[in-house]
C-alpha cells in the first residue's frame, strides 16, 4: 500500500512499504530539492539503510566516505554508521530508501509536525523525536590534541 506523501520541510517522503509494525523491511521514496534543509548527521544503532538514486544527484556520506550518487547508483549504511545526505545539484533528486528494521512512516509524520514552516525544526524537539525512534545525532569530531613541546 502506498501512503500519501509526507512533507518534511522541503523534503517529500512517500512510503511504499511500512515495516515498522512487523519490525521488518521498510521502503520509501524520497524527493530532495536542491539546497533543501536535510536531517543532521546521525546514526541508527539498530537499523541498516540503503539508498538507491532514481533521479538527479544525491550526495551521500557514510562515516568518512562521501559520494555524489547518480541514477542507478547506491550506497549502504551499516548499523551504527554516521550518515547524512544533501542535494548539490540544480534539479531535484529522488531516491528509494530501504531500512531494516524500519522506523516507519510515523517518524516522518512526527518530524513533519516540527518542520511545518519549511525552515529547520526546533533542534531540541527534533532531538527528542529522533531519540524516540532510536536515531542518534552525530557528535562533532574533536580537533586532535597536540602535546605541548618539551
Amino acid at each position: 500500500m502506498i501512503h500519501r506523501a509526507i512533507r518534511v520541510g522541503q523534503l517529500e517522503i512517500r512510503y511504499l512499504v511500512d515495516g515498522a509494525r512487523s519490525g521488518g523491511l521498510g521502503l520509501f521514496e524520497m524527493t530532495i530539492p536542491p539546497g533543501a534543509h536535510v536531517p543532521p548527521p546521525h546514526s541508527h544503532p539498530d537499523n541498516e539503510e540503503c539508498v538507491y538514486v532514481l533521479e538527479g544527484v544525491l550526495r551521500y556520506t557514510v562515516d568518512d566516505d562521501s559520494r555524489d550518487l547518480r541514477p542507478g547508483e547506491w550506497m549502504s549504511t551499516p548499523r551504527g554508521s554516521v550518515h547524512q545526505f544533501s542535494n548539490p545539484g540544480t534539479d531535484a533528486s529522488r531516491a528509494l530508501v530501504m531500512m531494516t528494521p524500519d522506523v516507519g512512516a510515523q517518524f516522518f509524520v512526527d518530524v513533519a509536525a516540527l518542520a511545518g514552516t519549511g525552515g529547520p525544526p526546533d533542534r531540541t524537539k527534533l532531538l527528542d523525536v529522533m531519540a524516540r525512534y532510536g536515531l542518534v545525532p552525530a557528535v562533532a569530531k574533536a580537533a586532535p590534541r597536540i602535546a605541548p613541546m618539551p
